[in-house]
């Protein structure tokens, strides 16, 4: 399927604010649906792919999408990327309600849908992959291709203080660059009362269940050295989904920072597909 990029309109464009990294720049704004408010980062096209793909990427509990700016930066070279901080992460804010993986899921859809972009690519990475699932469920006409990244955990693993024992074992596995964001937006910006909250909703969510049906064409990937989403945990989500791929990296839980050379080349190699 051809894949159309969907150019923000002027007034729009007129609202982000403007950054760079890495070379490249990135443009942020706010985004309100009902009582959810999400940000938005936009990473336009290099010149010569304006007609190249569209990515969205979707963070993990607690975090932000600033660890995806790596990444990003290099599908940037492929098409245009658009990085979600999901309501109470990051810059967004805190809603002051429950919120669940279905209403992430249904703002995330509210955006795409007003956005009018055309089958992007949608990836998810953590919770952010449980988000992109039942996103791809609920809202099948949203997108034809996804990624699941690191797609958090296996039901035995759904209990604090195991999910505790292997988030504090990955963060020995990760750089001091990714530990700094991370802490920084669990707890800074997300704060720790609202990821506290959010945990059930990540927890009592049965992933296992909907991914037979997802349609849409299904890439998962993970970090060889990821003890969060270990290898028997991503073969069986990969097996669940029809006709899903799995691919593996070098590097522990947050591989799209530690390796975005290798995962943008991933997605990209997916959207072509």
């Amino acid at each position: 399927m051809v894949r159309l990029r969907t150019r923000a309109p002027a007034r729009e464009e007129a609202a982000y604010r403007t950054r760079r990294i890495n070379g490249a720049i990135f443009f942020t704004s706010r985004r309100a649906f009902d009582d959810l408010s999400i940000v938005v980062k936009r990473f336009p096209p290099l010149a010569d792919v304006e007609d190249g793909p569209t990515f969205v990427l979707v963070h993990g509990i607690g975090v932000s999408s600033r660890y995806f700016q790596p990444a990003a930066a290099e599908l940037a070279k492929r098409g245009t990327v658009y990085l979600v901080d999901l309501p109470g992460h990051g810059a967004a804010p805190d809603p002051k309600r429950e919120v669940t993986i279905a209403d992430h899921a249904g703002v995330l859809g509210k955006f795409l849908a007003a956005a009018e972009l055309q089958n992007p690519v949608i990836v998810g990475h953590s919770m952010g992959a449980q988000v992109v699932s039942r996103l791809a469920v609920d809202m099948p006409e949203i997108s034809d291709h996804i990624v699941l990244m690191a797609p958090t955990m296996p039901p035995e693993a759904r209990t604090f203080w195991r999910g505790l024992r292997r988030l504090l074992h990955d963060g020995l596995r990760e750089p001091p660059a990714v530990n700094v964001i991370v802490m920084s937006d669990y707890l800074l910006r997300c704060g720790v009362p609202y990821f506290v909250r959010q945990l059930p909703n990540l927890f009592d969510d049965r992933i296992e269940e909907r991914l037979p049906r997802v349609r849409a064409k299904t890439l998962v990937i993970r970090g060889h050295r990821d003890p969060i989403v270990l290898e028997p945990w991503a073969a069986q989500v990969t097996a669940l989904v029809p006709g899903a791929r799995l691919a593996t990296v070098r590097g522990p839980h947050v591989v799209m920072f530690t390796d975005p050379v290798r995962v943008a080349e991933l997605i990209a190699n997916h959207a072509d597909r």
